[in-house]
């Protein structure tokens, strides 16, 4: 068990080019070190991975507006075909009496 603690220990420890840190301040700025690099990469995702799903976005978007102008098209024409044939059974049933 103490053997599987010193082992934790050494691979737990923050390492900066296998320089394991000895102190308390030795790991502080080993941690600092890790948030400035995370910081870089969460700046390089919003810039460069965000960006392009931005602009995926916008594609899509532009789509279906462009689809819902045809689908404006097609619903008036079913509009206009129902109104006519529900005129003409008007016109059948008063035609009748």
């Amino acid at each position: 068990m103490v053997q599987l603690i010193l082992f934790l220990e050494v691979n737990m420890n923050d390492t900066v080019k296998g320089i394991v840190p000895e102190d308390d301040r030795e790991h502080i700025i080993s941690l600092y070190g890790h948030i400035k690099g995370v910081e870089r990469e969460i700046d390089i995702i919003k810039t460069n991975h965000l960006k392009h799903l931005d602009d995926k976005i916008t594609h899509v978007h532009a789509d279906v507006e462009a689809l819902g102008g045809k689908i404006d098209k097609i619903y008036w024409v079913v509009l206009s075909t129902v109104g006519a044939v529900a005129l003409i059974f008007l016109e059948m049933v008063i035609g009748i009496m």
